[in-house]
């Protein structure tokens, strides 16, 4: 087991609320009617104000005081976007910037793994710890997913929330990340994408093309299929690392995809209903901020407490699966 102890953890929600009648609304739908069909009372959109990068700084620093950390004691800052706040510099060179330690010279980097993001950091800062490299890591998930959404597409439109969370995490005390497994499959590259922001939609190709790009765009039931596929291997596999099963994992926290994914997880569990921590109705789908975003609100309301063995897990565009026994 790798020592990690979460010394402060918070989130971030952005002030705009969204119901869905008000996106029943939009989508010329019956009152009730997205309710229903997706499962979402409401979800939070970021106002032009709440940049990826200020969102990520403002739960960094609920998170720094609730570690008791003062600015620049710690090692790192490793980012976990779904999707960047622009394509140079990174966004964890931004929130440096909006913590104000942006002469510090503290090593700050974004890493990619979509909604996988999160995991992927807290596996590197885990490695950090390992060689002894780093001490202390501020880690922190933001993400606007309401800025490529296409709202001719339900699927999409209805499903997706905005927010962010940050975690400080520290090379000692009773926690530790027992085990963590990845696995990705790139024959389902098509099936989730948003094609600007890089190098393969370019401004010659004119502003239609940079438009339609700029959405995200998803074959719901392909992806659906393809991560139900792929989850259970690298469940059982962090599990068995971890010395667990499926039914003495005592709390699960999955990327909350949609309402029929965080369902399917459930029923992969013994009293998945009871295990599963499910925000889905009341955040939606908020990308690499989702996990992080379900490990701050079960510690809040007490169903994650010192001690106890956590599994996170989720998806992301690829296909890719993750899976982390984590030790609290």
């Amino acid at each position: 087991m790798t020592p990690l102890t979460i010394r402060g953890i918070a989130s971030y929600l952005p002030r705009n609320i969204v119901p869905s009648t008000a996106l029943d609304a939009r989508l010329g739908r019956a009152a009730g009617a997205v309710k229903r069909e997706f499962g979402i009372a409401e979800r939070r959109v970021a106002d032009a104000e709440e940049t990826t990068s200020r969102m990520g700084a403002a739960a960094a620093r609920t998170a720094l005081e609730a570690a008791g950390w003062k600015n620049g004691d710690f090692d790192v800052i490793i980012g976990g976007c779904g999707v960047m706040e622009q394509p140079i510099p990174s966004t964890a060179v931004m929130v440096q910037r909006e913590l104000g330690l942006g002469r510090s010279g503290i090593p700050s980097f974004d890493v990619n793994q979509t909604c996988l993001s999160f995991l992927l950091a807290l596996d590197i800062a885990a490695m950090g710890f390992e060689t002894g490299r780093w001490r202390r890591a501020l880690l922190f998930s933001s993400d606007i997913a309401s800025a490529g959404l296409d709202d001719t597409c339900a699927k999409t439109a209805c499903i997706f929330g905005d927010g962010a969370a940050a975690v400080c995490i520290e090379a000692q005390g009773p926690g530790g990340l027992r085990s963590r497994r990845f696995q990705t499959f790139g024959d389902g590259t098509h099936l989730a994408t948003l094609r600007a922001g890089g190098t393969r939609v370019r401004v010659e190709e004119g502003y239609d093309a940079l438009v339609e790009g700029s959405r995200f765009r998803m074959d719901a039931f392909g992806i659906f299929k393809a991560a139900a596929r792929a989850l259970p291997a690298v469940i059982d596999g962090a599990l068995a690392d971890a010395g667990h099963d499926r039914a003495s994992i005592g709390l699960v926290l999955c990327h909350q995809a949609s309402a029929p994914a965080v369902a399917h997880v459930m029923r992969l569990f013994p009293d998945g209903a009871r295990k599963v921590v499910d925000i889905f109705p009341t955040h939606g789908n908020q990308i690499a901020a989702s996990i992080p975003t379900a490990l701050a609100h079960a510690i809040a309301t007490g169903r994650a407490t010192p001690g106890t063995d956590v599994l996170l897990l989720g998806t992301a565009a690829g296909v890719s699966a993750g899976a982390m026994v984590l030790r609290l």
